[in-house]
């Protein structure tokens, strides 16, 4: 359990963070824009809960959320075991198999894809493709980081997933609210 009773420590004014395993590492390290991507990232799929509401989209990505947190833990791990263990939080081979039953069942009640989509329409809609957006982002720090430190493949996967995941509930609620605005090539021409 996490207990914080006073949130500055003054231990990073130096331009220096703390990793899991008590090490440091600059702020700017390639690993520490990684975390902070999925941060932004888990924050955008918070701003995208806020506009969809109560249901169960809302509640899948509640757990999705939680999930970021764990998967910046795990990217705050440095080491080569990517065993998850009583104290070290890993993200797992079950959670990106979860995500992809969950892009299927979603996937299913919908129309193939046959244009690209424009990411607008409803509120909520617009959020989801912000979130996948950011997450993309996410992903590619994460793999910036992994050129210069070992990072778990599952986090890797799960990352990946998980804009695919976004994108796939964004294209559900926006059928189920007025449908998807597509991309119409050379409109403006």
């Amino acid at each position: 359990m996490v207990k914080l009773n006073r949130i500055y420590t003054r231990t990073g004014d130096a331009g220096t963070t703390g990793l899991v395993d008590g090490s440091r590492v600059s702020k700017a390290d390639p690993r520490m824009a990684a975390i902070g991507d999925v941060d932004e990232a888990n924050s955008a799929i918070g701003m995208a809960i806020a506009l969809l509401g109560e249901g169960p989209e809302a509640t899948m990505l509640g757990l999705i959320q939680n999930e970021m947190f764990d998967l910046g833990a795990d990217i705050a791990t440095p080491g080569e075991s990517f065993e998850p263990g009583e104290m070290t939080l890993r993200m797992t081979a079950a959670q990106v198999a979860r995500l992809e039953a969950e892009i299927d069942r979603m996937n299913e009640a919908l129309e193939p894809l046959r244009s690209f989509i424009l990411p607008g329409g409803s509120a909520a809609v617009a959020a989801l493709h912000m979130a996948r957006a950011t997450t993309r982002r996410a992903e590619r720090a994460m793999v910036a980081a992994a050129e210069g430190v070992s990072l778990n493949p599952q986090a890797l996967a799960y990352i990946n997933r998980l804009s695919d995941h976004l994108f796939v509930l964004a294209r559900l609620v926006a059928a189920a609210g007025g449908g998807e605005v597509l991309w119409v090539p050379g409109k403006s021409r």
